[in-house]
């Protein structure tokens, strides 16, 4: 399609999104507010001083790996980060995964969902904090003892629950607490002994250098390193000098898989593949340099790491995700093909973080996921009357946590606030994102996880046609 037939069909679907939206003069939904936290230099030096760190171990088998290493970057389109040369030569030590998605936009959410299953309907990057009812992959970790621990680069001391912490010389962003997933949980807040595994980068030495290293961390660099501030090539060159001695030490190699990631793309409009790798001891060397296709996202960190250890779920979409092939073939799963021909995954959905007349969506306490475990038993009984109301109200279908809505004005509205923001993110690019109404998986008639879109609304045919735009 020539350019200008691409510009004429944006426009068309634009001046729909924005006549309808003009219909309404401000948003349907009330998003949740938080009191944000900001301690001052003085409180931080202080609860530095008093701050306790935790440096657990632990040996628990695992069906394919017994360490889980995650390391995200940011904000990249695929063929971008596949075309880096510090991460081509990553690739040829390891598994690239070349259908590999991230959920929504902006990054916040995207972080969200890796340790929770959902998240949430949040569409920004805002201070959020979930109730202490709704667990995440700690809980599941916990079932059998396994160790993990986050590692926050230039987190000024462990434990820390500020909104940032800029860089003390030249002020410019560094740590930052929505790249800290598990930060955004009460039940990792309110728990100090939790607390005490949400470290730095100082102590991930430590405990390398210590042998001490847990079996899940999820690793996040700072905002230069990590892409978010600086270019793909910088990320690139600090994810090969962060990982390349990794990759010859003999301890952390040793029954390791290490998750290379970035948390979205950069372009809305386009299809939110990002690029991934699979790296460690536990890949083959048979393997290193290959490919695979199978669908992934976010989602299949935790599945995959329910299935290698064979833990219970959290009723949410962990339950269906597709599990890494390597654990998959090692746990007899069959995971699903997945159509993406009208996948887009570039927005959120009306729920509990968009509208705070929404409740919080329960899990599906019936649920059992791939490696045929039911959910967590803590879940099961804090969670079985809100199930079954919210079932059946019809608030969601299967396994899905999505809230249908709405009205072409509703739609409209997330369209064009998020068109606005890309834009203004965005300029060089072109980016936008048509903000759905369903969960951010916007296909056809069926989304991943059940999410129960049931024929082609509005939203859905505005998507299809950006992304026929852009395909």
């Amino acid at each position: 399609m020539k350019l200008s037939n691409q510009a004429s069909l944006m426009a068309v679907a634009l001046a729909t999104a924005n006549a309808a939206a003009s219909s309404s003069s401000s948003s349907p939904y009330t998003p949740r507010t938080y009191s944000m936290y900001s301690p001052k230099a003085s409180e931080i030096a202080q609860h530095a001083s008093n701050a306790t760190t935790n440096h657990r171990t632990s040996n628990v088998s695992g069906a394919a790996t017994n360490r889980v290493v995650q390391i995200w970057l940011e904000n990249t389109d695929y063929d971008k980060a596949a075309g880096d040369e510090s991460l081509a030569w990553l690739a040829t030590k390891g598994i690239t995964l070349d259908n590999y998605w991230a959920l929504t936009h902006p990054s916040e959410p995207n972080y969200l969902a890796s340790v929770a299953g959902d998240y949430f309907a949040l569409n920004d990057d805002r201070f959020i904090a979930l109730p202490a009812n709704v667990s995440t992959v700690v809980d599941l970790l916990d079932t059998k003892n396994i160790s993990w621990a986050e590692y926050q680069e230039h987190q000024p001391y462990t434990g820390f629950q500020g909104f940032n912490y800029s860089n003390q010389e030249t002020f410019a962003n560094d740590y930052v607490r929505k790249h800290n997933p598990l930060m955004l949980f009460d039940s990792i807040t309110n728990d100090a002994d939790r607390l005490a595994n949400i470290k730095n980068f100082t102590e991930f030495y430590h405990d390398l250098n210590g042998s001490s290293l847990p079996q899940w961390s999820f690793i996040t660099p700072n905002m230069t390193n990590d892409g978010h501030d600086t270019t793909i090539k910088f990320a690139g060159a600090w994810a090969r000098g962060f990982l390349e001695p990794l990759l010859s030490n003999e301890y952390f190699m040793e029954n390791t898989l290490v998750i290379l990631t970035f948390d979205e793309n950069e372009t809305y409009a386009v299809k939110n593949k990002v690029f991934t790798i699979l790296l460690g001891g536990s890949i083959p060397e048979s393997l290193h340099g290959t490919t695979d296709s199978t669908y992934y996202d976010h989602y299949s960190l935790l599945s995959s790491v329910e299935a290698n250890w064979n833990l219970p779920s959290l009723g949410r979409h962990d339950v269906d995700a597709n599990v890494f092939q390597l654990i998959a073939n090692a746990t007899n799963i069959t995971n699903q093909v997945v159509d993406t021909t009208y996948k887009v995954n570039n927005a959120t959905y009306v729920g509990y973080l968009l509208d705070d007349k929404i409740a919080l969506p329960a899990p599906n306490v019936t649920a059992t996921n791939k490696n045929g475990k039911g959910v967590l038993q803590k879940i099961v009984s804090v969670w079985s009357s809100d199930y079954s109301s919210q079932a059946s109200a019809s608030y969601f279908t299967s396994t899905t946590t999505t809230q249908s809505v709405a009205s072409l004005t509703d739609v409209a509205t997330l369209v064009s606030s998020n068109v606005e923001r890309s834009a203004a993110a965005s300029s060089t690019s072109g980016s936008m994102s048509s903000r759905a109404t369903s969960h951010a998986n916007v296909s056809s008639s069926v989304s991943h996880g059940g999410s129960g879109v049931v024929g082609l609304n509005w939203t859905s045919m505005l998507t299809l046609l950006i992304a026929s735009i852009f395909a």
